[in-house]
């Protein structure tokens, strides 16, 4: 699904950036340009990003992950 309609960029996208590194919301807007434009992107954003940074933790414990 689209969470950016400003910049077309979806779950899977950010989903994707986050597991590549962008574990920060600054990350996911220099990568994606993510809450760059009107912003009303940001709370879905911020939401995905935190679920997968814990889905990533739940997989790999012993990884550190902000």
């Amino acid at each position: 699904m689209y969470v950016c309609l400003c910049n077309a960029v979806t779950d899977s996208q950010i989903r994707q950036a986050v597991e590549n590194g962008a574990t920060r919301m600054c990350d996911l807007r220099a990568e994606l340009g993510v809450a760059s434009e009107c912003g009303k992107c940001a709370c879905c954003a911020n939401q995905l990003r935190k679920e997968t940074l814990q889905q990533m933790s739940a997989c790999h414990p012993g990884r550190a992950v902000a």
